[in-house]
Order: C-alpha cells, then sequence, then structure tokens
C-alpha cells in the first residue's frame, strides 16, 4: 500500500516552530492537496515528506516503511516543483531521461519511457527542443514527465501551476487530474490557490499557522466547514459573515443583528445556544435576491456595484455598513439584478458560528 502516514509531525527552526504535530492519512491512489494561505507550512510538510526538509520530530511513513532517517533518494517519491528545474543544456528527451540515466537504465529501457511518456503529456513533438524554446505549459509538462518516468510510489507537487497564466492553469489543472486518473499513483499536491483545491482533490487539507484545521472532500468542507478560518479561505467569493446574536423567535430561534433577523434551523442546539453571540455565515451563491425589501424574510442591502461575469454576476452590497456580496444567475435576470433591494436565504443554508471561538455550532450539517 504506498500510502503516506504523518504522524505528529513537527519542524522547527531554532526556536521556532512552524508545523506543530500535524496528523495525517493519506491513502493509496488519493490525490490529496495541502491547501492555506502563505506561511501556513504547507510546503514545508511537502519537502518533509520528500526529505527535503529535516524532520523535528514525529513519525513519518511511505508504503508502510518508517523513513525519517531514508535519503530523499531512496523514498521512491518524485517532486515537480514550481520552477520547473529544468537542465536548460539539454533537451526534453533529455530532461525527461536525466533521472533514468543516472540509475543506469539501458538504452531501451531509456527509449521507451522517453515514448510512452512522451505520449501521455503531448510532448513527442517537442522532444528535440531545449526548454527556452517552449511555452510555460510545455516545461510544466516536461517537468512532470521527469516525475513521471521514474514510476514512484508517490508524487509530490509544490505548487506546481503558479508560474503560469489563467488560461494554462486551467489546461493544466486537467491535464493533471487526467494524469492522475490515468496512472493511479498516490499524490499530494500543494497551493495557495482554493480553486485548484476545489477541482483537483478528492480530498482537501485546510492548515493555517502551522496546523490542520480541517480535513476533508471539497464539497464536505465547502458546505460544512469547521470553523471562520475554513469558511472565509475555501469558496470564490468567500463566505459572508455577520455579527449577531442567538434569540427566540415566534417560530424558533432566530439570528438577531440590529432590527433585522433571520430564521435558524430549530435544532436543540440551537435553543440552547439563545442569548449567545454568533458569526453568521452565508455563501454568496445560496442567496435569493429580491425587488422587495419589505417583503417578509426579506434583509435589504445598499448595492454599491454589480460585476457581470457572463452567465453569472456578483453583486456589491453592504449590510449594515459592512461588505456583502452576492452571486446570482444573468440569464433572463439582469432586469432584476439591476433593481436588488435585498435578500433572502433558506435557514438551513446558512452557517453558524461562536462568535468567541470561531468554531461552527454542532447539529447543521449540510447535505451534498
Amino acid at each position: 500500500m504506498s500510502g503516506v502516514s504523518l504522524q505528529g509531525l513537527v519542524k522547527t527552526y531554532g526556536d521556532i516552530q512552524v508545523v506543530h504535530g500535524i496528523d495525517l492519512e493519506v491513502q493509496e491512489k488519493e490525490f490529496v492537496v495541502l491547501v492555506g494561505p502563505s506561511g501556513c507550512g504547507k510546503s514545508t510538510t511537502l519537502r518533509m515528506i520528500a526529505g527535503l526538509e529535516e524532520i523535528s520530530d514525529g513519525d513519518l511513513s511511505i508504503d508502510g516503511r518508517f523513513v525519517n532517517n531514508v535519503a530523499p533518494k531512496d523514498r521512491d517519491v518524485a517532486m515537480v516543483f514550481q520552477n520547473y528545474a529544468l537542465y536548460p543544456h539539454l533537451n526534453v528527451a533529455e530532461n525527461i531521461a536525466f533521472g533514468l540515466r543516472i540509475r543506469r537504465e539501458s538504452k531501451a529501457v531509456i527509449d521507451a519511457s522517453i515514448k510512452e511518456v512522451g505520449e501521455i503529456l503531448g510532448l513527442t513533438p517537442y522532444l528535440g527542443r531545449r526548454p527556452a524554446d517552449l511555452s510555460g505549459g510545455q516545461r510544466q509538462r516536461v517537468a512532470m514527465g521527469r516525475a513521471i518516468v521514474r514510476r514512484p510510489k508517490v508524487f509530490l507537487f509544490d505548487e506546481p501551476l503558479s508560474n503560469l497564466d489563467a488560461k494554462l492553469r486551467t489546461q493544466m489543472r486537467a491535464e493533471i487530474k487526467r494524469l492522475h486518473n490515468r496512472l493511479g499513483v498516490t499524490s499530494i499536491y500543494v497551493t495557495h490557490d482554493q480553486v485548484e483545491a476545489m477541482t483537483l482533490a478528492d480530498r482537501i487539507v485546510v492548515m493555517h499557522d502551522g496546523r490542520i484545521e480541517q480535513t476533508g472532500t471539497p464539497m464536505e468542507l465547502f458546505l460544512n466547514p469547521v470553523n471562520t478560518f475554513v469558511a472565509g479561505f475555501l469558496g470564490s467569493p468567500p463566505m459572508n459573515m455577520i455579527n449577531a446574536r442567538i434569540e427566540s423567535g415566534d417560530n424558533g430561534p432566530i439570528a438577531r443583528f440590529g432590527e433585522l433577523s433571520l430564521a435558524l434551523v430549530d435544532t436543540p442546539t440551537m435553543r440552547d445556544a439563545i442569548g449567545t453571540d454568533i458569526t453568521l455565515g452565508i455563501r454568496p451563491e445560496f442567496v435569493t435576491v429580491s425587488t422587495q425589501a419589505d417583503t417578509h424574510g426579506t434583509i435589504p442591502v445598499d448595492v454599491e456595484l454589480i460585476e457581470t461575469l457572463g452567465s453569472e454576476a456578483l453583486i456589491h452590497a453592504t449590510l449594515q455598513g459592512e461588505p456583502f456580496i452576492i452571486r446570482a444567475g444573468t440569464v433572463g435576470q439582469m432586469d432584476v439584478l439591476n433593481g436588488i433591494s435585498g435578500f433572502s436565504v433558506e435557514p438551513n443554508l446558512i452557517r453558524v458560528f461562536d462568535a468567541k471561538t470561531g468554531m461552527a455550532l454542532p447539529d447543521q450539517v449540510m447535505k451534498q
């Protein structure tokens, strides 16, 4: 089983601890994405798995083998870097085959491997070119080919698409996913881009300040973030946050903010939390817009700007002086969008967080 196990993994630089005892089990053939803001420890964690950073404490196992003190070349992992790391004086075929030549593979094996990888990645027409004669996307495919040709037990990707433009990033995301589906190799991918995380991952690991905040499938984390950090990090635009207080309403618990209120799901947890200061989390996609602010259950907003993005639009508004963003479809609705004065949202689409701890209140699991 070519899985990866992290148990209490710690990294310190002098007196500064940057990774704080994280635990993670990556299953065989799984594609796991480590995501988080700059400085959260995701790349450091990846480099410890690769053997490029010494592990300060904790245990690391690959394919069931303890590898804390195993040299990088003996861990049977292949890493794809952000900066491609290609040899400029070698052509594409020579770059792909470099590792095989170091291992003294036969010419027949090397030639067959180059041919196979060239076909997989669409590089066959470029095998005789040098890196300087390639586009950014082609260079990244060469870097991936150099990793594939080794047939490792684990692929490690360190922000491989950061140097590409938006169109190429979209194209390369699809190629990486197709490649994983075809090869079925355990993969760990680091990025700060939550769109990459949502589109590529079997499971996402959200990191913050050297700790794991939440692990789950993309939709689990999108619908049921465990705290306000995950809620605000995943999703584009991010979840809207409203400071409120749980009160008792005519038909169950409500969230009161100023003179306004929203109905909450009526559960024992919500009833027990009456009087608690909370933060409401509302996804821009879950809002229903209205042109009549005085309708029952409608919250008035002041629209400042509408960004049309083709099939959808982002409505930038303010709610009691605070920013509030709504995502809505545009086809046949532009007259409605231009006349927005308020919104409504179903109680089961509202995420409720404790204002002090930032943690989500229990008993509010949203179904996919």
